[in-house]
C-alpha cells in the first residue's frame, strides 16, 4: 500500500511534507506490536492516526478501544481499566470487565494519557511489562494480549522532570513518537482538508456540496486555527448547515472564529457569534475605523511630506520615461526576496508582509515559478 493509498483509506488529508512522514512512520509501525506515543497539540487528529495504526495491523479484526484517561473520575479509573468483582466496593453489584478485558486481541488506545495518576500509573505500566493484572477486589490474574497506542497534548518530559509522570512509563510509552504538528503550520494541508469535510458532511446528510468562493479559501487559510483540524471541520460543518444561498464566501466562516483574524494580524476585538444583521453591523463599523485610522495616517505623512519636499508641481517637467510602473517594482520586490531566502516562500512572504496564499498567486501571475 502507499502512502497515499493509506491516507485515502483512513480519511488522513494532506499533502505536506510532515503529513507525509507520519504516514510512512505509522505503515511501518502498523505491522508490529510496539508501543505508540502520539503527541500533539489538542484538536491535531491523534485519534485518527490511532485508528489508521490499528486499522492497518495484524489487530484489525479485533477492537479498538478508545479511553480518555481524563474524563474518568480518578476514584472510578482503576475499575474502568482493569475491571472488579461482584462485592469489591459500593456499588459493584456484579462482575465486571475493564479496557483491557475488552481490548484483549485488539489495540487499546489511551487518550490524555498525561492526565493519569501517579498510582494507576504505576498499575499500568506493570501491565504493559507483565501483560497481566488483577480485577478490583479479584486474587487471581488475569492476562491480555493489548497493544497500547498513548496521545498527549502534554510535553510528557516536563511532566517527568516536575515528577508528576513516570519517567519508567514514559520511556515505555514512548517506543515510537509520532508528533503531529499543528495545522498552523503545515497551511498547505487547509484546501484538502476544506474539501474532505465538506464532501463528507454533504454525503452523510444528502445534500449538494456548495460552492466556497476565492475569499471563503483565503479567510480560512489566513486563520490560526488555534483548536487545529477539529475546529476546521466544526467551521466548515457550522458554516454548510446555516447555509441559504448554496455558497459560501468568506462572511460564512468569520462568525464561527474563535477570534477575528485578517491577513494582516492587525489588533482587532474578540470577534463573538452573533445573529447575522448585527454581524454585517459590526463588520461595516470596523471597516469604518480602519479606514479612519489609514485616512489620519495619510494625512500625518503628507504633512511630514509636505514640510520635508517641494511640492509636486516642481517637478511636472519630469521625463516620463523615468516613472517606473508599480507592476514591474512588485515583480521585482518578488524577485529579490526569494532570491534572498534561497526560494523559501514562507519567509519570502514574511518580508514582502503579504500572506503566502497571495505570494503563490503573484508568482504564477508574473510567471516567476
Amino acid at each position: 500500500m502507499t502512502v497515499s493509498e493509506f491516507q485515502k483509506k483512513f480519511n488522513i488529508a494532506g499533502k505536506s511534507k510532515e503529513i507525509k512522514d507520519l504516514v510512512d512512520i505509522a505503515m511501518q509501525v502498523a505491522q508490529s506490536d510496539i508501543s505508540v506515543l502520539l503527541t500533539g497539540e489538542s484538536g491535531t487528529g491523534k485519534e485518527v492516526f490511532a485508528r489508521a495504526i490499528h486499522g492497518s495491523s495484524n489487530r484489525s479484526n479485533k477492537e479498538l478501544v478508545s479511553v480518555n484517561c481524563g474524563a474518568i473520575p480518578e476514584s472510578l479509573l482503576e475499575s474502568e481499566l482493569f475491571g472488579h468483582k461482584k462485592g469489591s466496593y459500593t456499588g459493584a453489584h456484579e462482575d465486571r470487565k475493564g479496557y483491557f478485558e475488552i481490548a484483549d486481541g485488539g489495540t487499546l488506545f489511551l487518550d490524555e494519557i498525561g492526565e493519569l495518576p501517579l498510582t494507576t500509573q504505576v498499575k499500568l505500566l506493570r501491565v504493559l511489562e507483565t501483560k497481566e493484572f488483577m480485577r478490583i477486589g479479584s486474587e487471581t490474574l488475569t492476562k491480555v494480549d493489548v497493544r497500547i497506542i498513548a496521545a498527549t497534548n502534554k510535553d510528557l518530559q516536563r511532566e517527568v522532570d516536575a515528577r508528576r509522570f513516570r519517567s519508567d512509563l514514559y520511556f515505555r510509552l514512548k517506543a515510537v513518537t509520532l508528533t503531529i504538528p499543528p495545522l498552523r503550520e503545515r497551511r498547505e494541508d487547509i484546501t484538502e482538508l476544506i474539501y474532505l469535510f465538506l464532501n463528507n458532511y454533504s454525503k452523510n446528510n444528502k445534500i449538494t456540496p456548495p460552492e466556497i468562493t476565492d475569499d471563503g479559501i483565503d479567510v480560512l487559510y489566513n486563520y490560526s486555527f488555534p483548536g487545529n483540524v477539529r475546529e476546521l471541520k466544526n467551521i466548515i460543518e457550522t458554516a454548510v448547515a446555516l447555509s441559504r444561498t448554496g455558497k459560501l464566501d468568506k462572511y460564512s466562516f468569520i462568525p464561527h472564529f474563535t477570534k477575528f483574524e485578517n491577513p494582516e494580524d492587525r489588533n482587532l476585538p474578540i470577534f463573538l457569534q452573533k445573529p447575522s444583521e448585527s454581524i454585517d453591523r459590526e463588520l461595516i463599523f470596523r471597516a469604518l475605523l480602519e479606514i479612519k485610522k489609514d485616512l489620519l495616517d495619510l494625512k500625518s505623512l503628507a504633512e511630514k511630506n509636505n514640510s520635508e519636499y517641494p511640492s509636486y508641481h516642481n517637478f511636472n517637467s519630469q521625463d516620463a520615461n523615468e516613472i517606473i510602473p508599480l507592476e514591474t517594482l512588485e515583480k521585482q520586490a518578488i524577485i529579490n526576496a526569494l532570491n534572498f531566502t534561497k526560494n523559501n516562500k514562507r519567509k519570502a512572504a514574511k518580508l514582502l508582509k503579504i500572506n503566502e496564499r497571495t505570494l503563490y498567486r503573484k508568482i504564477k501571475d508574473y510567471d516567476l515559478s
